[in-house]
């Protein structure tokens, strides 16, 4: 399996560069990278979950800001962890997708928020997708 994320170096928190040969895959492996470096494990025998977004934002940057910080909600709020993302629509500024996973069993490193400072999105001239992506720990 090739790996989609590298961890950067960072003094305080936890910075991350992210790729997807799409922008979906790209969230979705901005969000399955952020749980697994943070060591977010879930109940391997529960039953999965499926859990509706929605969200509108500025722009691109912005969503996946607002995506991440939304995922982190839903695992404090609803005591899940999740592992896929099945997307109804991704636009400039709005998500509308279903969040699969399961209930969660440990956290290894809490996550306090997603970081606007150093972010870099950006679609490659061979077309595929980054991201530069700064973590509150």
């Amino acid at each position: 399996m090739v790996k989609f994320y590298k961890i950067l170096n960072h003094r305080a928190d936890l910075k991350i560069k992210v790729c997807g040969k799409t922008k979906e895959k790209l969230f979705e492996n901005s969000m399955i990278a952020m749980l697994k470096i943070a060591k977010y494990q879930p109940e391997t025998k529960a039953q999965k979950v499926k859990t509706k977004i929605k969200i509108k934002s500025f722009d691109s940057n912005s969503l996946l800001i607002d995506f991440l910080n939304e995922t982190l909600y839903l695992i404090e709020t609803k005591k899940l962890t999740f592992q896929k993302v099945e997307f109804k629509k991704l636009a400039e500024n709005a998500i509308e997708a279903y969040l699969i996973g399961k209930p969660l069993k440990k956290i290894g490193t809490q996550i306090k928020g997603v970081s606007y400072h150093d972010l870099n999105l950006q679609k490659e001239k061979n077309g595929t997708w980054t991201a530069t992506i700064l973590f509150d720990i």
